[in-house]
């Protein structure tokens, strides 16, 4: 019997969408997608950043297009998608990484005013949802695809704000509605997107390390079973595996990767 598997743990031929992609998590996922072959867009609002992912990416010569996308806009998106499709003609992987917030995120529960609150599920559950929505309809078009979501360990658990200390750091209460509110609808569109071969998945990481208060890092590396905080880098290898035909047999999965932080 010929050996398929290292076929199936590559994106070769296979036009790879990541919104928020020039971010700290998402620069590694546009460039681990790439490394493994798929032609890759990086959706992103930030131009000025989105266009220096992409000229790194083509120096290395992996394949890479810079996108403008904003995912609050239903226009930006819709019009984001058709500029893919009239140059690939197909989208097969769509990875929601974009993580969209308000000015006044960090404010403690008291401290939080309903129009804000409204905004952010608005502008990062609701920006998922019209981005599973048309993308769907392209991969149901094909009778194929793979959506990869965005949760996190706090869509899951409840946070442990004994981390936090007497640093400024919080953990608002509009993240754990809305990555809680993802990972449901995750489950939701895995069960609709069955019959079309469409795979929808879920991502949810612990906390990432991006040089935070050393207070904060020690102390949740200490409840950590692996005993530290993830790098950027270590949650792009979860989406390459979800993207990839090797999970083919995978949906409505959510994957943690969090050190095993919930399983204690």
């Amino acid at each position: 019997m010929t050996d398929i598997w290292p076929d199936r743990f590559t994106l070769k031929d296979k036009v790879v969408v990541v919104t928020g992609g020039a971010g700290l998590i998402g620069r590694h996922i546009c460039r681990a997608c790439g490394q493994a072959g798929g032609k890759v867009f990086i959706a992103e609002s930030d131009t000025e950043k989105g266009k220096k992912l992409q000229r790194d990416m083509m120096e290395d010569k992996l394949l890479s297009e810079y996108l403008y996308m904003d995912i609050t806009s239903e226009e930006s998106i819709k019009s984001g998608m058709e500029q893919i499709l009239s140059k690939e003609g197909r989208i097969d992987v769509w990875v929601n990484n974009a993580y969209p917030r308000t000015d006044d995120w960090g404010n403690t529960f008291e401290n939080i005013r309903t129009a804000s609150w409204r905004k952010n599920v608005d502008m990062h559950l609701n920006g998922y949802f019209m981005c599973c929505q048309k993308v769907f309809e392209v991969m149901k078009e094909q009778r194929n695809g793979s959506i990869i979501n965005f949760g996190s360990i706090y869509g899951v658990v409840g946070p442990d704000f004994s981390v936090y200390g007497s640093t400024e750091i919080t953990m608002p209460a509009a993240y754990s509605a809305i990555k809680g509110g993802i990972i449901s609808f995750t489950r939701y569109l895995a069960a609709y997107g069955g019959p079309y071969n469409v795979r929808v998945n879920a991502v949810c990481p612990g906390g990432v390390f991006d040089h935070q208060d050393r207070s904060f890092v020690d102390e949740y590396s200490r409840k950590t079973p692996l005993s530290r905080m993830a790098y950027p880098d270590e949650i792009a290898g979860p989406v390459l595996f979800l993207a990839s035909d090797a999970a083919s047999y995978i949906t409505g999965h959510i994957l943690m990767v969090d050190g095993g932080w919930t399983a204690c």
